[in-house]
């Protein structure tokens, strides 16, 4: 009988250890919650393209847009934690939906399973060309002689796009309307047509624009500027004191993962994001590469959510 038990526990530990050793056996899908075009989707599609020649399996993007990535978020926690539904997410927003949502369909931190950081960028403060500010002060001005008479553009309610905006409103004392879109492609689209006063987009489209002449760079969101546009000021140069937003892409999986998966998955994006490859694409779009470890990921997401919380009160914004 004893046989017969230690028998079936190796060959119950060996199918394990086949299983883990085999990952990943089929296709992996990576959920990116924005529109294309955004920066979270342009930046996925990059990895994405990578890993599918390192890791043995394809790796898919599925954008599922909405709901400040709630939609996606959902998507995820429910997801089967095999190993083969992954979030490439903005953690920012990710955090501040914690705080800014009344009621989430599952709980931030636990019911994902952290696997890597892989990208910080800064947002970049554009309006239309047509517009008469050449300047953060002259747009604040602009917006303030007019209450209620102007809108932005964000890439959804509880996004780090809507907060930024929403922190600008409030350091400056403005009154301006919300015109949330589902993504920071469509939200581009709107600054380029002059359907909305100011975006503080992400970097891809703001710097292509802005570069052609079709919008305006006023400022960019970091502490220090950016190579991928030397020439503009940051929020602190341009007269808002201590205005600092990085945002940060990671990686999410649904909760219950398997240990050895998280830690080929997270070894995985790290080779990816080294190579000069993906280095030379993230610094075209403003952003720089990063890795990190789930453990770090993980404590990361946690503070930021405990550090953002204020900062939603304190703007005023929420969303149902």
């Amino acid at each position: 009988m004893r046989k017969t038990l230690a028998a079936v526990l190796a060959a119950s530990l060996c199918g394990t250890s086949f299983a883990q050793s085999d990952y990943p056996s089929k296709p992996i899908k990576m959920i990116v919650g924005f529109a294309a075009g955004g920066i979270s989707d342009v930046l996925g599609r990059a990895v994405a393209a990578k890993m599918t020649t390192t890791i043995g399996q394809p790796v898919v993007v599925e954008n599922k847009p909405g709901a400040g990535t709630t939609i996606a978020g959902d998507a995820v926690a429910k997801a089967a934690p095999d190993g083969y539904t992954i979030w490439l997410q903005d953690i920012t927003s990710h955090a501040i939906n914690a705080s800014l949502y009344t009621k989430l369909p599952y709980d931030s931190v636990k019911d994902f399973t952290a696997v890597t950081l892989v990208a910080s960028t800064p947002l970049m403060l554009v309006v239309h060309p047509s517009t008469q500010a050449k300047s953060v002060k002259e747009l604040a001005a602009l917006l303030k002689a007019s209450p209620g008479k102007y809108t932005y553009g964000s890439s959804g309610n509880g996004t780090i796009l809507h907060l930024a905006s929403e922190l600008f409103n409030s350091r400056e004392g403005l009154q301006v309307l919300h015109i949330p879109y589902k993504g920071s492609g469509p939200a581009t689209q709107a600054i380029l047509a002059g359907d909305v006063t100011y975006v503080f987009s992400t970097m891809p489209p703001a710097v292509s624009n802005a570069k052609a002449g079709k919008l305006r760079a006023l400022a960019v969101t970091t502490p220090r500027r950016v190579s991928a546009a030397p020439d503009v000021p940051t929020m602190i140069e341009a007269g808002v004191p201590n205005f600092e937003i990085i945002l940060y892409s990671g990686v999410l999986g649904p909760k219950g993962m398997d240990a050895a998966v998280v830690r080929k998955l997270n070894a995985e994006f790290a080779k990816v994001v080294a190579t000069d490859e993906i280095k030379g694409v993230f610094q075209q779009l403003g952003a720089d590469a990063i890795s990190s470890s789930p453990e770090s990921f993980h404590d990361m997401l946690e503070r930021e959510i405990a550090n953002l919380a204020p900062v939603v009160k304190a703007s005023g914004a929420k969303a149902e």
